[in-house]
């Protein structure tokens, strides 16, 4: 009896405290009120690809917006071949053909939020590894108009968890408020996490669990995630995302 009244307090201080204050503290910051006044411009985080000789790989995050920014995240994923002229963004947007090649700049904000740098590999490592990822790019299932869904996905954190996945060196993890990460296209899914380093289970992305070196440990509910980052001690909590070191 005293478990059964301990759990909705735990889950209110858990899920229900984090997002509630967050969604106060995202009110007060005056956001773009539409995407056609919200600033996609380059928010300087790369240099120009000419000044840049070595390939590149780089995942990117940003809030997406208006009141969506409370809780999720947008990811997209740039390459850069060595010697190449120009990035290369890849992302998935929820109108017309989902995959979108150059959609944005490779750095550019989302919405009018700076983007966040969430992987970077450089030289011959990211050299080698480029071609697994456009091929990752290349294998992802929902590419037909009418296939993206922002909740529980697949979405754009479908698109990015699948592509880190498929190229596990990567080894980072999305924030734990890029919903549709953890959406699996088998609905009811058990396995290793998407970086290989622990195990992970899954029902539609909505509900779950994962315990992983790299993606630490995340309770899912509803796609709200609650937990900690054991590489780099934090917590992560809805809305606020990751807080700590």
């Amino acid at each position: 009896m005293r478990a059964a009244r301990f759990l909705p307090l735990l889950f209110l201080l858990i899920f229900i405290v984090p997002l509630a204050t967050h969604a106060a503290w995202w009110s007060m910051q005056g956001n773009a009120e539409d995407w056609r006044r919200a600033d996609w411009s380059s928010a300087k985080l790369l240099p120009a690809a000419s000044t840049e000789p070595e390939a590149t790989v780089h995942v990117f995050a940003a809030r997406v917006g208006r009141w969506r920014g409370v809780f999720a995240h947008h990811s997209w994923v740039v390459v850069k071949e060595a010697g190449a002229s120009a990035y290369t963004r890849f992302d998935v947007v929820g109108w017309g053909t989902p995959v979108r090649v150059n959609h944005r700049e490779a750095d550019g904000r989302w919405y009018g939020n700076l983007p966040e740098p969430v992987a970077e590999i450089r030289g011959a490592a990211a050299e080698a590894l480029i071609p697994r990822i456009r091929a990752a790019v290349k294998s992802y299932a929902y590419v037909t108009p009418g296939s993206y869904q922002a909740w529980p996905g697949p979405n754009s954190n479908s698109f990015v968890q699948h592509v880190m996945a498929e190229v596990p060196e990567l080894a980072r993890a999305l924030p734990p408020t890029a919903i549709g990460k953890d959406f699996r296209e088998d609905g009811l899914f058990a396995g290793l996490t998407p970086s290989r380093t622990g195990i992970q289970a899954s029902l539609y992305g909505l509900a779950g669990f994962t315990i992983g070196w790299v993606e630490g440990v995340e309770i899912n509910l509803l796609g709200l995630v609650a937990g900690l980052d054991l590489r780099s001690p934090a917590l992560k909590l809805p809305g606020w995302g990751r807080v700590g070191v």
